[in-house]
């Protein structure tokens, strides 16, 4: 599958009916880092999980609780990257994107740096990294 260059964010989520529309929510995080901006139009693709197609509780009326499983994160805490900061979130931390458009949040870092990071935390949408080493930096 070919990735878009204008990709803004990448997350897991479900589709919702509300009234006579279906509604697909965007994590805050998201707002929060800047990735998007409240009341803007963006482009939005829809990419399959991979597992087999559920009857939605509108096709049969009952409510199938929210079971689906999300893919794991694709860092653990103690992993190793070497990246690029992509951009800077309104606290003033670095941020990057690993595989899937997966957020890294990185202290202390400036836009376009080039640095080695560990990871410290993971979290469903979102990873916290420490710098180990830094490199060139392009910004």
């Amino acid at each position: 599958m070919e990735i878009s260059d204008q990709l803004l964010c990448l997350f897991s989520g479900n589709v919702e009916q509300r009234d006579d529309s279906y509604i697909v929510e965007v994590p805050e995080q998201e707002l929060d880092i800047g990735a998007v901006t409240e009341g803007a139009t963006y482009r939005v693709a829809l990419l399959s999980d991979g597992s087999p197609a559920e009857p939605s509780t509108a096709d049969t009326g009952t409510d199938q609780g929210d079971d689906r499983h999300e893919p794991d994160p694709p860092v653990d805490e103690g992993d190793r990257r070497e990246v690029e900061i992509d951009a800077i979130g309104d606290q003033g931390d670095g941020i990057t994107r690993v595989e899937r458009g997966f957020v890294v949040v990185v202290p202390e870092t400036d836009q376009g740096e080039r640095v080695t990071i560990e990871i410290t935390d993971v979290r469903q949408n979102v990873a916290f990294a420490d710098v180990v080493e830094r490199h060139d930096h392009f910004g």
